[in-house]
């Protein structure tokens, strides 16, 4: 539901398939391990979190976003430090 508030689409995110790169990794997380992926389509950049249920052999995405300059780095790959 927010990934339609944040002007992401489904199909946005399934053609940027060819661009993901995953740029942290929380292998610890609470319920199942879970990626950051950077995607790019065009000159629209976008941060994807995925969990992968590896039992149920499927990915489910959590949320999609347009990464903030203020929390992000020039490539928008690593976070800033404070």
């Amino acid at each position: 539901m927010r990934m339609s508030q944040r002007y992401i689409s489904r199909e946005e995110i399934l053609s940027s398939v060819n661009s993901i790169e995953i740029i942290e990794e929380y292998p610890e997380d609470k319920y199942l391990p879970s990626y950051l992926l950077y995607a790019r389509i065009g000159a629209k950049i976008f941060h994807i979190l995925i969990t992968v249920d590896v039992s149920e052999d499927n990915i489910r995405i959590v949320t999609a976003y347009e990464p903030d300059f203020k929390e992000w780095n020039a490539t928008l790959k690593q976070r800033r430090r404070s």
